[in-house]
C-alpha cells in the first residue's frame, strides 16, 4: 500500500497549490486511496491557497477506474461507492475554490469525471478524451452523465458513452471539455 502523499503529489507555492496524480504505472488511474486524498485535500484546502491546478505525471492526466482493483458490490454498496465520488466532485466543483485541469495524455472515464468538476481545464495537444465505460459494461457513477452532458449535451454524452469514442484535443477543445 502506497502513502496518500506518494499517491497525489500536493505542491503549495504563492497560493497555488498543485495537486499532481501520481499513479504512473497505472496511467494515473483512479483507485479508491487517491479518491480520498484528494477527497482530503478539498475537504480543508489550506488556508493560504486560493487556487488549485490538478494534473498527472508520466504523460497521463487520468486514465480512469482502476478496473485492476474493480469489485462486485452489492447494490447497496455499489450505490454508496458511486455517492462518495459524486460527493467528491462536488467538493471539487461547488467548494470555493477555483480548480484549474492541467490535462495531457489519457482523460478517460473517470479521469473525464474528475476534470468536469473542475472550472478550468486546459488541454494540451495529446489529450485524449473518452468515455469506455459502456463499451466495457459498467456504470458511469462519478458524475459524467450530469456534469459532461451539461458540457457537451446529453445525446454527444450519450454517443460518447455507447460507442466509447476517442476525441482527440482539438475536438475536445470544439466540443467545450477544454
Amino acid at each position: 500500500m502506497t502513502h496518500p502523499e506518494d499517491i497525489l503529489k500536493i505542491d503549495v507555492q504563492d497560493s497555488i497549490a498543485v495537486l499532481t496524480l501520481n499513479r504512473p504505472a497505472k496511467r494515473n488511474a483512479m483507485c479508491d486511496e487517491l479518491l480520498g486524498a484528494i477527497d482530503a485535500f478539498f475537504s480543508r484546502p489550506p488556508k493560504d491557497v486560493r487556487v488549485a491546478v490538478m494534473t498527472g505525471t508520466a504523460g497521463h492526466f487520468c486514465s480512469g477506474l482502476d478496473l485492476s482493483e474493480h469489485v462486485v458490490r452489492s447494490a447497496e454498496a455499489t450505490l454508496y461507492h458511486s455517492r462518495n465520488w459524486h460527493g467528491v466532485m462536488d467538493r471539487i466543483q461547488f467548494g470555493g475554490l477555483p480548480v484549474i485541469s492541467a490535462m495531457f495524455g489519457a482523460v478517460i472515464g473517470g479521469g473525464l469525471e474528475l476534470a468536469t468538476s473542475t472550472h478550468v481545464r486546459i488541454a494540451e495537444p495529446s489529450t485524449i478524451f473518452q468515455l469506455p465505460e459502456g463499451r466495457r459494461g459498467i456504470y458511469v457513477g462519478g458524475g459524467a452523465t450530469a456534469r459532461v452532458s451539461k458540457i457537451i449535451g446529453s445525446d454527444r454524452m450519450t454517443e460518447m458513452m455507447l460507442t466509447g469514442r476517442k476525441y482527440d484535443a482539438a475536438q475536445g477543445l470544439a466540443l467545450g471539455l477544454a
